[in-house]
C-alpha cells in the first residue's frame, strides 16, 4: 500500500512538472516573439524620439518595483493560479499593444499590463520549479527549466525571422501568435493542482534572517542592469555594429544556455551556492573590466572579439541567479517565506536597477563608457565579499530544519 501511495505521488508530481515545462516553453516563446518585434513596432508605428523610447523603460520596470504589493493584494491566489493570472496579463497586454494602441500614451498603459504579468512570473518560476524538484537536485531542476525557456526563446525568434522574411507576416500576425502562446501557458498553469496560499502580510515583510540574501539581490540587480542597459549600446555606438550583430549574439547565447544551464544547476547542487556565487563574482570582476577597457588595450578587431566574448559570458553568468533562489530556499525559516522573499528580491532588484541605469548614464556622459563598466567591476567585487559570507545551515542550525521553532525577526 505504501509503495502504491509513493508511486501515485510521484505520478502526480511528474504530471505537474510536465504541465509546468510546457507552460514555461509557451511563455518563453511568447515573450521572445514580442521582444523580437517590439522595437521595430515602436519605430514604425510611433516614430519615437530618443527620450520617448528611453521613457518607456519606466512603465516596463515599475511593475517590478510593485510586484510585492501586487502579490500581497492577490494573496488569495496560490502560486499556480497567480502564474496563470500573470500569463493572462501577458495575453491581454499583448493584444492591446498590437490592436488597441492608437497613440503612444495609450500604448504605455498596455505596456504596463504586459510588464506586470512578466514581473509577477519571475519569482514564481523559481518557486514552482523548486517545489517540483527532488531533494538534492533543486538547482538542476531550475537549470533544466531555464534551458527550456532558452530553447523557446530561440524558437520564438526564428518564428519571427521566417515569418517576416518568407511568409509575409505583419505586426498583427506576430502579436496574435504571441497572444496564443500566453493563452496556452495560462491554460496549462490552470491545469496544475492548486497549492496553499499565503497571508498578505507575508508578502510585505523583510526578515532579518534573510538580509544577506537581500544584499545579494541588490548587488545582482545593480550589476545586471549595467550590462542590460549599456552592454548592447557599446556594441552599437562604440564598435558601430548593426542590429543583426546583437540578435546574433543573443541567439548564440541562447544556444549555449540550453547546454550550460543544466550543467550549472548540476554544479550548484554538487559544489554549493557559496562556491558558485564566489566564482560568479570573481569572473564578473574581469568580465566588466575587460568590456570597458578592451578597446583601450587591444587593436580594434581583437577588442571587438574580446567584447563579444564578455557579452556572452555575462549572458551565461546571469543564470547563476538560480543559486540565490536555492540559497533562499535552504535558509528559509519557514517554507511559506520562500515565494514572498523571492518576490521581495525582484522589487528590491528593480529599485536599484533603475537607479544604477540613471547613474550609469550620467557617468557615461561625464567620463566615458569605460567608467560605467569599471563601476560594474566594483559592484562585482562587493558581490564577492557578500558571497564570502554565505553559509548554508546544517541540520540543527536553523533554516528549514527548525522552521517551526525559530521565531522570525522582522525588519518591517
Amino acid at each position: 500500500l505504501l509503495l502504491h501511495m509513493v508511486t501515485q505521488a510521484d505520478l502526480r508530481r511528474l504530471r505537474e512538472l510536465r504541465l509546468f515545462m510546457f507552460a514555461s516553453f509557451a511563455m518563453g516563446m511568447g515573450y521572445s516573439i514580442v521582444e523580437s518585434i517590439f522595437n521595430n513596432f515602436l519605430n514604425e508605428r510611433f516614430f519615437l524620439t530618443g527620450f520617448e523610447r528611453s521613457f518607456l523603460e519606466f512603465p516596463r520596470e515599475i511593475p517590478g518595483c510593485l510586484v510585492s504589493f501586487v502579490s500581497a493584494a492577490l494573496f488569495f491566489l496560490c502560486s499556480r493560479r497567480l502564474g496563470a493570472l500573470s500569463m493572462a496579463l501577458g495575453l491581454i497586454g499583448t493584444l492591446l499593444i498590437g490592436f488597441a494602441s492608437k497613440t503612444y500614451h495609450i500604448m504605455i498603459g498596455w505596456l504596463f499590463i504586459y510588464s506586470l504579468g512578466q514581473h509577477l512570473f519571475i519569482p514564481l518560476s523559481s518557486t514552482i520549479g523548486m517545489e517540483l524538484a527532488d531533494e538534492g537536485r533543486v538547482a538542476r531542476r531550475l537549470g533544466e527549466l531555464n534551458a527550456i525557456r532558452n530553447m523557446a526563446a530561440i524558437v520564438g525568434s526564428f518564428f519571427v525571422f521566417v515569418g517576416f522574411r518568407s511568409l509575409g507576416f505583419t505586426f498583427s500576425h506576430t502579436f496574435l501568435a504571441a497572444s496564443f502562446t500566453f493563452l496556452l501557458a495560462a491554460l496549462l498553469m490552470m491545469s496544475m493542482r492548486p497549492d496553499r496560499t499565503h497571508h498578505p502580510r507575508v508578502h510585505l515583510k523583510l526578515h532579518r534572517q534573510y538580509r544577506l540574501y537581500y544584499l545579494l539581490s541588490i548587488l545582482y540587480g545593480s550589476r545586471k542592469q549595467i550590462f542590460l542597459t549599456f552592454g548592447p549600446w557599446v556594441l552599437v555606438t562604440v564598435f558601430s555594429q548593426p542590429t543583426q550583430m546583437i540578435a546574433k549574439l543573443l541567439t548564440i547565447g541562447g544556444i549555449i544556455g540550453i547546454l550550460f544551464q543544466p550543467f550549472l544547476g548540476w554544479f550548484i547542487d554538487r559544489a554549493g551556492e557559496r562556491i558558485t556565487l564566489l566564482l560568479e563574482a570573481l569572473l564578473l570582476i574581469f568580465v566588466c573590466a575587460a568590456y570597458g577597457l578592451a578597446k583601450a588595450i587591444f587593436p580594434e578587431k581583437v577588442a571587438f572579439l574580446v567584447t563579444c566574448i564578455c557579452f556572452l559570458l555575462d549572458q551565461m553568468l546571469m543564470s547563476v541567479n538560480m543559486a540565490r533562489s536555492t540559497y533562499m530556499r535552504k535558509i528559509a525559516v519557514d517554507p511559506s517565506h520562500v515565494q514572498p522573499a523571492l518576490t521581495a528580491s525582484v522589487a528590491i532588484d528593480h529599485v536599484f536597477s533603475i537607479t544604477v541605469a540613471l547613474v550609469g548614464g550620467i557617468v557615461w556622459n561625464l567620463f566615458g563608457y569605460e567608467y560605467v563598466f569599471l563601476m560594474g567591476s566594483v559592484i562585482a567585487a562587493a558581490n564577492f565579499l557578500a558571497a564570502w559570507r554565505v553559509r548554508i545551515p546544517l541540520k540543527g542550525e536553523g533554516g528549514n530544519d527548525e522552521r517551526r521553532t525559530r521565531k522570525v525577526k522582522e525588519v518591517w
